[in-house]
């Protein structure tokens, strides 16, 4: 057997084992599209922009059945939407991230129709951390060349070996085909599960981006900040002492330049913390500490 024979054999073979681990999600009108079956009790993860009803909504199961699910919850930021049935599932396998790069082949799987449809790529890029257009956060940002077929949105994109990298979606940046990350299904998947919702900290305050006195600038090495321009009533930020005119230019250690900078820090995990933040008051640095409210 050849080398490309072997090679294509191998790929049959993973899209073979992934298969039974992928379904089809009829929640829209015209062409359904694809989830991940996240657990054997029937969690099913997929892309929240194929989702465009909260009831009704209908999966096909990889044996032909079609069975009812129910909306757990949604997260526009990240393009994720969990659904429920009460069918036992089949589980499939995560990929270790640290060990995917760029270059590496990979499968972008969807199950559109009653049958598995794949295309092949290669991780085109593969970097850290990623802020999304509406403010979500990717644990990793993992772009492909995979083609995107209609119905693709929401199934998994492989690597060789038939393990889950991530999601992929056509509703986080246009032109682009991207997978949510493995990591990230994991937090958000378990922050629908236990509250219905992605949980994000909160401050109670309006903010627009400003430039900083050349002064502070030089000392921060950082030319902006975010003034603050009003302040809710017994919010977090009132009752840790921030007040209308303060510049924030750091939180919890970390730099903050814009607005996607504290978004990304005001994360679940900071929901009732003590956190340092930064602001310039009266040209001056000053240190305030607060604790983190969460955004319902």
């Amino acid at each position: 057997m050849s080398v490309l024979e072997e090679l294509s054999e191998t790929l049959a073979g993973t899209v073979e084992g992934a298969s039974p681990s992928i379904v089809s999600v009829d929640a829209r009108r015209r062409l359904p599209a694809t989830g991940i079956v996240w657990s054997n009790d029937g969690v099913i993860v997929t892309a929240h922009h194929v989702v465009r009803r909260d009831d009704n909504i209908n999966i096909g199961l990889p044996n032909g059945e079609t069975v009812a699910a129910a909306l757990v919850g949604r997260d526009p930021t990240t393009d994720l939407a969990v659904l429920r049935t009460s069918t036992s599932l089949n589980v499939p396998n995560w990929s270790n991230l640290e060990d995917v790069k760029v270059g590496h082949l990979v499968l972008a799987l969807g199950r559109p129709g009653s049958s598995v449809q794949a295309t092949l790529g290669v991780i085109s890029s593969m970097r850290g951390a990623w802020r999304t257009p509406m403010g979500g956060k990717l644990t990793h940002y993992v772009q492909t060349d995979v083609v995107m077929y209609p119905g693709f949105s929401g199934g998994p994109l492989v690597d060789a070996g038939g393990n889950i990298i991530g999601l992929n979606t056509s509703g986080l940046a246009r032109g682009v085909s991207l997978a949510v990350p493995n990591t990230t299904l994991q937090s958000v998947v378990n922050d629908m599960l236990s509250h219905g919702r992605v949980r994000r900290g909160y401050l109670g305050v309006a903010m627009q981006p400003v430039r900083l006195p050349t002064s502070i600038a030089e000392e921060l090495e950082q030319e902006t900040g975010l003034l603050i321009v009003s302040v809710e009533p017994d919010s977090p930020a009132e009752v840790g002492g921030l007040v209308l005119g303060d510049t924030i230019v750091g939180f919890d250690g970390e730099a903050v330049r814009h607005m996607d900078h504290l978004l990304a820090l005001l994360s679940g995990e900071t929901i009732g913390r003590n956190v340092e933040v930064k602001i310039v008051r009266g040209g001056n640095l000053q240190t305030v500490t607060l604790t983190v409210g969460e955004n319902e």
